[in-house]
């Protein structure tokens, strides 16, 4: 609150500031085009139109964008920004001088080409000038915190244009607390080059000796920053960081800033996550963002790991509101309090609520009303689930159908947030959420023949980095406790991708189903996130171990622990039986899957209820071999010599 006291008050005086300017730029232009009893006789004709012109020169400053930045990043687009207003004003008074010259309420030659042109540089002058003014002084602040030994030293890694940013922010709200004292850039050409007065002094491979320079002279690095775009996803940047771990060097990277970004929240430590695959698919972000414009949004299981993030990227997209659902009461405070944290527009209320209570899940969507209900609340342990096969039932199939049977009785979209364990599945996890997909396309298909605009999709990804139970944090653990790093089998593959760019890519075929009218082609009720290439768990391990400065099998030993039931070597994107389909989207595609028609679908869902109630799981398999082609018992695959699930074979993918 106290902040955004700051701000208004700091952005009230610069807007005063700048109408004060404009008004002294007319009288000044005024006074030097014309002396004595010219002068004098123009000022009652100031005196009329002044008051207008000044309010309508801040219509044109707010609307030519000069309030979206602080004065401390002046820069070009800002100095444009001022040109384009001033020349709109310098126009506009020309303009209505000649009319109110036609209408004679005003003699002639008031103002003049000459005046507005006076004008128009005095305006630049007085708008321009302040603002580089401001920044040159906030600069000149930054360097003599430095001299003085009070800001840290720090390195700035990245590309040059990357780097600026960092720069800017040093210079501005950080100018106390950090001074740059070099640049490193990946790339050789930038090498001495300089940016605001800071010298790239190497590539990522000169870490260790630029350090000794450094504190050579007494200078010592406490930090490296990473510019907000730089990808970090190479063996290089891998290289650095293990450097950096050995030598004990901070690492951060600087966020995206914008005005409400201020001290040490410029900052987050950089993630392991960050390092380890690929760069994240750049997705539209406008279209999404239309597509949420002015909608409630519900998101069950929304204080999981991908949850949470979804209901950030909802928010971050601008819902109108955001009902929040889930069963834990921590985790609903903990995700809750941190999106309030976050200064959001979206308005945001929550509800403590279990999917398998399906009376509470209509009487809270009714009284929300969502336009859209994102689905993530799941039971998703492959071995509990094998053991407690029930339980997973319970939530991920009667729970899906719950929210699911909501949603489409409040005239809501609904995604599902599915696996790519659904396909082909092995695993009690893989066989509910498959079933799960098959009641979601069954409502699509009604609303298509329907003619209806609800849509009803599941959403595949395989593993999330850095979510709770999967490998990421548990190698952390066992790295920081020195080992050892457990995995199942030296060959398990899997894909893997951020909660970030999966709950961003879900949004994204949300909006590509959104826009699907039911008499299109590539209409389609199951969407699959393409995620690059799968990646074995054992050199996710060792990469792991290596960030930390650290080497496999030597300083920190791997021990293989044998496949537990449920699992399987690999993991699939698509069915055998699938077609795949290219929307068009990047990062996502959809698949064409076979269905079930109504009345079997009905029966087997009364079978599963009872077999849950008398904990018959034979009959559980039985339905779920019938209704998903390919569908193996786990019980069934289970090796006799070693008591673990073996890889089943795979059957030849469809392609387009």
């Amino acid at each position: 609150m106290v902040s955004g006291f700051k701000n208004t008050a700091k952005r009230t005086i610069v807007i005063v500031y700048d109408l004060l300017a404009t008004a002294a730029a007319l009288v000044l232009a005024l006074f030097l085009r014309f002396q004595g009893d010219e002068f004098s006789s123009r000022l009652a004709v100031l005196t009329f139109i002044l008051p207008v012109f000044v309010v309508f020169a801040g219509i044109v400053y707010n609307r030519s964008g000069l309030y979206r930045s602080k004065w401390r990043f002046a820069s070009l687009p800002d100095l444009f920004n001022i040109t384009r207003a001033a020349t709109i004003l310098a126009a506009a008074l020309l303009a209505s001088e000649y009319a109110l010259r036609a209408r004679d309420l005003i003699p002639d030659l008031t103002f003049g080409g000459r005046t507005a042109f006076i004008y128009w540089i005095l305006q630049m002058f007085f708008l321009g000038g302040a603002r580089l003014a401001y920044r040159y002084y906030r600069y000149h602040q930054s360097r003599r915190a430095s001299d003085r030994g009070e800001a840290a030293n720090v390195l700035v890694l990245g590309r040059t244009t990357e780097a600026d940013v960092v720069l800017r922010a040093f210079e501005g709200m950080l100018r106390h607390r950090y001074i740059a004292r070099g640049i490193l850039s990946p790339q050789a050409g930038d090498i001495g080059i300089s940016i605001r007065g800071v010298s790239v002094v190497g590539g990522f491979r000169d870490l260790e000796r630029i350090l000794t320079e450094f504190q050579d002279r007494e200078q010592a690095i406490t930090k490296l920053v990473f510019a907000p775009s730089d990808n970090t996803a190479d063996l290089e940047h891998e290289a650095l960081v293990s450097t950096a771990q050995k030598l004990g060097i901070g690492l951060a990277r600087m966020q995206a800033l914008d005005s409400e970004t201020d001290g040490d929240s410029a900052f987050r430590p950089l993630e392991i996550e960050e390092l380890l695959f690929r760069p994240p698919v750049e997705s539209n972000k406008e279209a999404i963002s239309a597509f949420l414009a002015g909608k409630r949004v519900a998101v069950t299981g929304g204080g999981g790991s991908i949850g949470s993030e979804l209901c950030a990227r909802v928010a971050a997209y601008g819902a109108d509101e955001l009902l929040i659902i889930d069963n834990s009461e921590p985790a609903l405070y903990g995700v809750t309090e941190a999106l309030h944290l976050h200064k959001t527009k979206t308005i945001i209320s929550s509800a403590i609520a279990d999917v398998r209570d399906g009376d509470r899940m209509r009487a809270l969507l009714q009284g929300f009303q969502p336009h859209l209900v994102l689905h993530a609340a799941a039971l998703k342990h492959v071995p509990i689930l094998e053991r407690d096969w029930a339980e997973g039932v319970k939530t991920n199939v009667f729970g899906s159908i719950n929210v699911a049977d909501a949603a489409q009785s409040v005239g809501a979209s609904f995604v599902m947030i599915s696996t790519d364990k659904a396909v082909d599945p092995v695993s009690v996890l893989g066989a509910t959420k498959r079933f799960a997909e098959i009641y979601t396309q069954l409502i699509d298909a009604g609303n298509a023949a329907a003619q209806g605009h609800l849509r009803h999709i599941a959403v595949r990804f395989g593993n999330v980095l850095g979510s709770v139970g999967s490998v990421v944090p548990k190698f952390k653990a066992q790295i920081e406790r020195g080992g050892p790093v457990t995995v199942t089998h030296p060959d398990m593959v899997r894909y893997f991708m951020t909660a970030r760019e999966a709950c961003t890519l879900v949004l994204s075929a949300a909006t590509h189903a959104d826009g699907m009218p039911s008499s299109n082609i590539q209409r389609a009720s199951v969407y699959v996130l393409k995620m690059g290439e799968p990646a074995r768990i054992v050199d996710l391990a060792r990469r792991m171990i290596r960030l930390t400065g650290r080497e496999p099998d030597l300083d920190i030993k791997i021990v293989f622990t044998g496949i537990r039931e449920g699992e399987r070597l690999n993991e699939y994107l698509f069915a055998g039986q699938e077609r795949t389909i290219d929307i068009g989207v990047d990062g996502v595609m959809a698949a064409r899957t076979s269905s079930a028609d109504q009345s079997r679908l009905q029966r087997w869902i009364a079978t599963l209820q009872e077999a849950v109630k008398t904990s018959d799981r034979d009959a559980a398999e039985r339905v779920f071999a019938e209704a998903i082609p390919g569908y193996a018992d786990p019980r069934d695959t289970r090796s006799e010599s070693d008591n673990v699930i073996v890889d089943l074979p795979v059957k030849p993918r469809a392609r387009t």
